[in-house]
């Protein structure tokens, strides 16, 4: 009997070390499986552009921009979508799969029904098309700007770095169009307030989002009523969200159907902020009553509206963004059926598809990463902190919009992070000079451990910054170099 023992415990042992051997498998290939799915999607693209184009040797080329503006959809929902999504996921007010098909849908419908109907070839006026006069010249060029900013978004990826996609594009078409046309074919001035709104973008994204965590905490949390003040206080800022996000989708949204300035866009704003609010008073009060007087009750007041401004802020990214993966595709296809450079071209719907699936299937395969980043890794963030992060990038484009600056989503709502961080890390200080609510082991801490346990994680802020700075020159120089290659092609 003992025998037959050994051998069941020995057979265990045998089928324990296959299980295990399984589970490291599975955990290994799983990267294996989004590569393999992203490939397949990319093959896709380029049979959907081969069919519709054709098979001459020019359509060829367009088959391998269809090619490349799949791999940058893909490139563009791993990296760019976080910035939407990590706010909400690390404030648990979404899990990650939540987040994921919401943004997933969200993205492709903004990208399909209010995605750019008219795209500038040249990016935005970068590069004048009158000094790339040259079809073919022009067609390397945006292919060249397309394979670069996909690379570098790729790269930053990998190395966990939120970066501007727009800035990307932008960097690529910039240094394509210097190795074609020379530096006095790019447009200077725009450049100019491109550079500045590197600077901007953060810096008013962080102090509208610290702005609002100040009200917020002096106006609610610190209350000896918490829940009485969240009663008054909580209806007010759903309001000012609503608000600023019909807003913000006027102009990020309606106004790729209909013209709208942004004096309709801050009436429309205006009308739903004050709907929200009238509905928010009576559906607040009932969901706060019996919650105990203490933080915890406050998150929940949080919790629904952080997920409407994710699914809104994703809907606007995908009407906004989804020409950073296809303008180039729509110039090149532009400039070969019509053989010539065009300041604006209309973008076909197939190759919006390629856009809006192409987002869609990087953030599912590829986007946890940087979601986690934004949403955890910079700093901690609870629903109040991630509705301020939210707020603040609508707010931030609204006011862009309005002095005419050309600024990065991306950097606005990473900007908004570190600008909430660096408040509670503040905030923290102060208090604990004054006394007030700071545990009294908090104020026995060393110095030195203090400073390591600051709020902000600095090395994610050190390569964040890095980045930012080097993505436009980075994206440029390599454009330059691929579009060299290109150029030497035969034919």
């Amino acid at each position: 009997m003992s025998e037959h023992g050994n051998s069941w415990a020995t057979l265990d042992k045998d089928l324990n070390r296959i299980s295990r051997v399984e589970s490291a498998t599975a955990y290994v290939s799983r990267p294996l499986v989004g590569m393999g799915i992203a490939l397949a999607f990319i093959v896709l693209a380029g049979l959907m552009a081969a069919m519709l184009m054709g098979t001459e040797d020019l359509n060829i080329v367009v088959v391998a921009a269809a090619v490349f503006g799949a791999y940058m959809a893909l490139n563009i929902g791993a990296n760019d979508v976080a910035n939407n999504m990590g706010p909400a996921v690390g404030a648990n007010a979404l899990t990650m799969g939540g987040a994921i098909v919401i943004a997933a849908i969200f993205e492709s419908a903004g990208a399909l029904l209010a995605g750019g109907d008219v795209v500038s070839t040249i990016s935005r006026g970068i590069i004048d098309p009158a000094g790339i006069a040259d079809p073919r010249i022009f067609v390397w060029a945006m292919m060249a700007a397309l394979i670069s900013s996909a690379l570098w978004v790729n790269l930053a990826t990998w190395v966990g770095a939120p970066v501007s996609t727009t800035h990307s594009v932008v960097g690529g078409v910039m240094g394509a169009g210097i190795v074609a046309a020379g530096l006095g074919a790019v447009n200077w001035p725009s450049m100019g307030a491109i550079a500045a709104s590197w600077v901007i973008s953060p810096l008013l994204g962080g102090l509208i989002a610290a702005a609002f965590l100040a009200l917020i905490k002096s106006r609610i949390i610190y209350r000896e009523d918490k829940i009485a003040a969240a009663r008054v206080w909580v209806p007010v800022l759903l309001g000012i969200m609503a608000g600023a996000f019909g807003t913000y989708l006027s102009l990020k949204g309606l106004s790729k159907v209909v013209k709208i300035d942004i004096g309709t866009a801050l009436l429309i704003g205006l009308f739903a902020g004050i709907v929200c609010y009238a509905v928010c008073v009576p559906l607040i009060r009932r969901q706060s009553e019996g919650m105990e007087n203490r933080n915890k009750s406050l998150k929940a007041l949080f919790g629904l509206p952080l997920v409407f401004s994710a699914a809104l802020l994703s809907f606007a990214h995908g009407a906004n963004d989804v020409a950073n993966a296809v303008g180039p595709l729509a110039a090149i296809v532009h400039a070969i059926e019509d053989g010539g450079t065009a300041a604006k071209v209309s973008i076909p719907s197939w190759v919006m598809v390629i856009g809006a699936f192409g987002i869609s299937f990087g953030l599912f395969l590829f986007g946890p990463k940087l979601i986690r980043m934004v949403g955890s890794q910079i700093t901690k963030l609870n629903p109040m902190r991630a509705y301020c992060v939210s707020l603040s990038a609508a707010i931030t484009v609204i006011v862009a919009s309005w002095l005419g600056l050309p600024v990065s989503s991306t950097h606005i709502a990473v900007g908004a992070v570190f600008g909430v961080g660096f408040f509670r890390e503040w905030d923290h200080d102060r208090r604990a000079r004054n006394g007030n609510h700071v545990p009294a082991t908090a104020k026995r801490i060393a110095p030195e451990e203090r400073r390591r346990r600051k709020l902000v994680r600095r090395s994610h802020f050190l390569t964040i910054i890095a980045a930012w700075v080097i993505t436009v020159p980075a994206a440029a120089l390599l454009s330059g170099v691929i579009f060299l290659g290109l150029s030497r092609l035969p034919g």
